[in-house]
């Protein structure tokens, strides 16, 4: 377990709600402006269903139906607006190209695009990079990647130094960017990714894109969104790594990575480093965490499978709204520590299917440093040793809790090994605790030998532990 017990500090800053919100469109209010681009929109799974008609339902079933539909509304509730996240371009998966400058791509030559403007990019080709170096703050420059192949040995495939915002946009084609050995920096930058930004990036399209990594795969000194297209990345540390923020709402990710598949930080500032996901789909294998934020983590949408990892997803804060999540870690499947100082340690789930197990040991399938909550959606855990552990406050309001094949009304609690805090990671081995425990009621506490004295072990008194073997709270 990851813990770190200082008090915490600043309450976070609510997310702004929302009725109806789908995974990558922009507010209702918008909706009409937009109509001629829905097709790049993708609606959150289970919204706007329709409800059966009140004659049709006894009195029992309209309790029911109510209930769900109660549970359902407080979860479109807290889903985010999108369009605080993403613009109308960035949602856009084609792009008007009558206009726009083609480039051919040749092995050995650098291209360096120092305007703003659409770029066709073709090509394959070997020891190229793309750089984009604007001397406009505001440039916006978008990279259409129409079956580019670049392979370098040590310098990034697409290296962005100066603009306000670069897209790269896949065609309907494949696209393959590989680096496959030691990056070399430029300078005082250490450009360790295969696509290197150091301001926004906005990854979409309709096409594949393809990143092979000795480090990687993507690295964005300031946002990341991705909105559409397949993304694959084979990376020897990060799959992507972002400084301020992440949103996704759309797209195809499958990640290998030897780090962590997803990593936003911001080492300067723990108040930055957000991941927001409302739809997209993700294969993950990480050699470290699966999911890791700075700040917030919130999933409103997208069906996200953490094949194996340390740890599956974490951030100081995480909340839960709608998604398929499954997840297999070898430490905490999902775990909320204190790596921002200005928020709350919390889980909240309000919705969602998830599934989540680990392996033997000192693990926790749900962990928090500070509470968890569960409002609502389907948990379904598998662990050997602890189902959930948290600091300060466990609930179950409301949804379906299954532990190790048996649901729960009631969040069990980790146990300390012994009730004392230390071993691996601070903390002893573990179980859960076990139902109508007593440790008190048995008498005197044993005497130990005076003057470190090995003397006999002292005898425990009779009774001293009258929980029920194997049951658990």
């Amino acid at each position: 377990m990851r813990k770190n017990f200082k008090s915490m500090l600043v309450v976070a800053s609510c997310l702004t709600l929302s009725l109806g919100v789908t995974a990558c469109s922009k507010s209702e209010s918008d909706s009409s402006k937009a109509s001629d681009e829905e097709s790049t929109r993708v609606t959150l799974a289970g919204s706007n269903k329709n409800k059966k008609s009140a004659e049709e339902e006894t009195t029992s079933a309209k309790e029911e139906d109510s209930k769900t539909d109660a549970t359902k509304n407080d979860t479109d509730n807290t889903k985010t607006d999108t369009s605080e996240y993403f613009t109308e371009r960035d949602l856009k998966q084609t792009v008007d190209t009558s206009e726009a400058t083609s480039i051919e791509l040749k092995s050995g030559e650098n291209t360096t695009i120092s305007e703003e403007g659409i770029y066709v990019i073709t090509g394959d080709v070997t020891e190229t990079s793309i750089i984009v170096d604007t001397t406009d703050d505001n440039a916006k420059v978008q990279l259409v990647l129409d079956g580019v192949t670049i392979k370098n040995t040590s310098t990034p495939a697409i290296y962005v130094k100066s603009a306000d915002k670069v897209f790269v946009t896949t065609t309907d084609s494949e696209n393959t960017l590989e680096v496959i050995s030691e990056f070399t920096a430029d300078g005082d930058t250490n450009t360790d990714a295969v696509i290197f930004s150091k301001d926004d990036l906005v990854l979409n399209g309709v096409g594949t894109l393809n990143l092979t990594s000795t480090d990687n795969g993507i690295a964005a000194k300031d946002d990341f969104k991705m909105t559409g297209g397949t993304l694959n990345i084979t990376a020897e540390k990060d799959g992507i790594e972002v400084n301020d923020s992440i949103a996704i709402c759309d797209g195809t990710v499958t990640i290998d990575s030897g780090k962590d598949a997803l990593h936003c930080e911001n080492d300067k500032d723990n108040t930055l480093g957000s991941i927001y996901i409302s739809g997209g789909t993700f294969d993950i294998t990480a050699g470290d965490d699966g999911i890791q934020g700075t700040t917030t983590l919130t999933i409103d949408g997208g069906t996200i499978d953490v094949k194996n990892s340390v740890e599956g997803l974490e951030a100081t804060n995480i909340e839960i709204n709608d998604g398929d999540i499954s997840i297999y870690a070898t430490d905490d499947g999902i775990n909320a520590s204190e790596k921002s100082t200005a928020l709350d340690i919390e889980i909240v789930i309000n919705g969602g299917n998830i599934d989540v197990e680990v392996g033997p040991g000192d693990t926790d399938a749900i962990d928090s440093n500070g509470s968890i909550t569960v409002n609502g959606g389907t948990i379904n855990i598998t662990a050997q040793m602890s189902s959930f552990d948290y600091e300060t406050t466990g609930v179950i309001n409301g949804g379906t809790v299954t532990v190790n094949g048996e649901q729960v009304t009631e969040m069990p609690q980790s146990m300390m090994g012994g009730g004392i805090r230390g071993g691996m990671k601070g903390r002893g081995g573990r179980g859960q605790m076990p139902s109508g425990e007593d440790f008190s009621n048995s008498g005197d506490r044993p005497q130990m030998p005076e003057d470190g004295e090995s003397g006999e072990r002292p005898e425990m008194p009779d009774d001293t532990f009258k929980g029920k073997a194997g049951s658990e709270t």
